[in-house]
């Protein structure tokens, strides 16, 4: 079975993801499509074992087998925890519903570490084009500070939102230069410090919860082996 056979025949969810999906979409945005694919489970009785990941079939299109999906969602990857939020669903099987209903037991405290990791590795190079050509991408620091939003709200509430909301305003003008790199840095600041905060008082459980995911999977995988032997 070839990669893109994978993605075509088992995929169990799907969604639209980026400014779509974030509320900050233009005319000349892109659709991002983000999904994940069941690999039925013969397949891993193989020495060649199925792909984790799969570029395609569509343009911007990339989507992850179910395991490793569910592996980057406990270690609170930002961008997978997103795409389990995204308010722009295209397809979703009974065990895409499942995943679904699993949100909650994804989140964690974790997710202050894995956010602001992935917010200083993007703010370094959005420093890094200031140094060499006067301006950040603005396109990017627009994303970064959705992201920001984004973290610290989750850990203020407990619930991740990804829509940009009550600040799509000024972050459209982020994208268009009408601010200053001075002003999107403070800002930047300002919420990196209220997500310092917000982490001392967040709902958050300390981990996610581990037990019931793999519940999840190993049900999943028992009733793909019956499904395809």
């Amino acid at each position: 079975m070839d990669d893109l056979t994978l993605v075509r025949d088992h995929t169990v969810y799907r969604c639209v993801m980026g400014s779509r999906a974030f509320g900050l979409a233009t005319e000349a945005s892109d659709t991002d499509l983000r999904g994940v694919y069941l690999a039925p489970t013969p397949l891993f009785w193989r020495f060649e074992k199925p792909p984790t990941h799969v570029e395609g079939p569509r343009d911007e299109e990339f989507s992850w087998e179910l395991e490793r999906f569910c592996e980057l969602a406990l270690r609170a990857n930002p961008n997978i925890l997103e795409c389990l939020h995204s308010p722009l669903v295209e397809e979703v099987t009974p065990v895409g519903e499942e995943l679904l209903s699993l949100r909650g037991a994804f989140l964690s405290r974790r997710a202050h570490t894995s956010f602001s990791r992935y917010a200083a590795s993007q703010r370094g190079k959005l420093l890094a084009d200031v140094r060499v050509h006067g301006a950040p991408r603005w396109k990017h620091a627009m994303h970064l500070l959705r992201l920001l939003l984004s973290c610290r709200d989750l850990l203020r509430t407990g619930r991740l939102t990804i829509d940009a909301g009550p600040h799509r305003d000024r972050l459209l003008a982020v994208r268009r230069g009408e601010l200053t790199w001075e002003e999107v840095d403070a800002w930047m600041a300002r919420l990196q410090e209220e997500c310092e905060a917000a982490l001392a008082t967040t709902p958050l459980p300390e981990a996610p919860d581990l037990a019931r995911v793999a519940d999840f999977l190993l049900r999943t995988r028992r009733a793909s082996a019956a499904v395809h032997l």
